[in-house]
C-alpha cells in the first residue's frame, strides 16, 4: 500500500522561500518518476516539477525559482520554493508512479493528500 505525506506549506510573502517535503512508503523513489503538481483556484492541477531516475523537468512558470530533489534512501522528495510569487498561491500535491507523460496528473499512480501554499 503506497502512501505519499506531505509536509511544509504556509503563508509567506512574496519573494519569501518555501520548501515542501513529500516522504513516500510502499513506494521506491529511484524505480519511478515523483514530481509536485499544484492547483489553483478555479484552476486544473498542472505538473510544476517531476523527476525521474536521471532527468529532472521544471514547467516553464517556476524554472529558475523551484528546486526539486529526490532522496532515495528516504523514498522522499523534496521541493525548494524560492522567489515565491502570488500567482503561485496554491493547493501543491506530491504525486508519483511510472507516467507514460510527466506532465499529465491522471498518468501518475499515487498522490498525496496536498499542501496549501499561500503567497501574499
Amino acid at each position: 500500500h503506497v502512501q505519499l505525506v506531505e509536509s511544509g506549506g504556509g503563508s509567506v510573502q512574496p519573494g519569501g522561500s518555501l520548501k515542501l517535503s513529500c516522504v513516500a512508503s510502499g513506494y521506491r523513489a529511484k524505480s519511478g518518476c515523483m514530481g509536485y503538481f499544484r492547483q489553483r483556484a478555479g484552476k486544473e492541477r498542472e505538473v510544476v516539477a517531476a523527476t525521474g531516475p536521471s532527468n529532472t523537468w521544471y514547467s516553464d512558470s517556476v524554472k529558475g525559482r523551484f528546486t526539486l530533489s529526490k532522496d532515495g534512501d528516504k523514498e522522499a522528495q523534496y521541493l525548494q520554493m524560492n522567489s515565491l510569487k502570488p500567482e503561485d498561491t496554491a493547493i501543491y500535491y506530491c504525486a508519483a508512479g511510472l507516467p507514460a507523460n510527466i506532465w499529465v496528473a491522471t498518468d501518475y499512480n499515487y498522490w498525496g493528500q496536498g499542501t496549501q501554499v499561500t503567497v501574499s
